[in-house]
């Protein structure tokens, strides 16, 4: 079970396959990107899954963009322990609904890992545990200091503090579901400015985003889901154009974004959500009562 641990720094080390109900360990020696080491017919759902990350972190390292952007970090790189932390702990075979975002925030994923990575609800509900190092080359104004970080990210806060108060513990959500961005990268300006895929030139996007809807593809097949749920219309229509094009059968909805941008989520995302997954028949996989 997802609450039997031995102690916090085993927790990385851990991969949870559902596969007639056993627990698989993931025999990984280091916690580094590009490092998967699997024994002989052991291979596991989340080990397919950060086997295609690694793979996209590949395809991205290196890429080119225009003026407007100055600054790229890459969690699933800097942060690959703590984001493997929560792979290992939390994807498993038998999901059913994939909530998808679309890219990192500053003080979410951006700091933690993990997706809309809010710090306290990464450290304190997640219990994810790890080394969060430095991206190449830092914005002095967006310092990245991981599990330390003392800033809030609004819509990780309200994301994961949504279904932190309907499941109680975070086994009841990750049941049935798993959290997962299209894009692993966050984009700044010159002056720190966050800037959002969309926010690229067209051009520069599409590129990028061509292979993040490969990837999104193949992370689809490797979970087995039969709903992807985009957080956002961004993310959902992504999603929907991309596997309708590779003829991916599942299902694909959205939910409104949590971001403070927002002014409807500023007057009530959780009732808006709350809606939304009813409608869809998700919210009574998800209650604790």
């Amino acid at each position: 079970m997802l609450d039997d641990r031995n102690s916090d720094n085993e927790r990385g080390r851990l991969c949870v396959e559902n596969t007639e109900e056993e627990e698989e360990e993931c025999k990984s020696e280091e916690h580094r990107p590009g490092s998967i080491s699997i024994s002989e017919g052991s291979v596991t759902t989340c080990s397919k899954f950060l086997q295609v990350e690694l793979e996209l972190n590949a395809h991205l390292r290196g890429r080119k963009f225009g003026e407007l952007v100055r600054y790229i970090y890459n969690p699933l790189e800097y942060a690959w322990d703590t984001h493997r932390c929560y792979v290992e702990t939390y994807c498993h075979g038998g999901q059913s609904i994939l909530f998808l975002g679309m890219n990192p925030g500053p003080f979410g994923m951006a700091q933690t890992g993990v997706p809309f990575g809010e710090v306290n609800a990464v450290r304190d509900w997640l219990r994810i545990t790890g080394e969060v190092n430095q991206p190449p080359d830092e914005h002095p104004k967006r310092r990245i200091t991981g599990l330390a970080c003392t800033r809030s990210e609004v819509s990780g806060a309200r994301f994961w503090g949504f279904f932190r108060k309907l499941c109680g513990e975070p086994a009841l959500f990750f049941k049935h579901c798993f959290v997962h961005n299209l894009c692993p990268l966050i984009f700044m300006n010159a002056s720190g400015k966050n800037l959002t895929p969309p926010e690229l030139p067209v051009g520069e996007r599409e590129a990028l985003l061509a292979l993040c809807d490969n990837a999104l593809c193949q992370v689809v097949k490797v979970l087995g889901v039969s709903m992807v749920i985009g957080v956002g219309k961004v993310a959902e229509q992504r999603a929907r154009r991309a596997l309708s094009e590779a003829d991916i059968k599942v299902r694909v909805e959205g939910i409104m974004h949590p971001s403070p941008r927002n002014p409807l989520a500023n007057k009530g995302w959780e009732q808006v959500a709350t809606a939304k997954l009813t409608e869809l028949d998700v919210l009574s996989l998800l209650s604790n009562n």
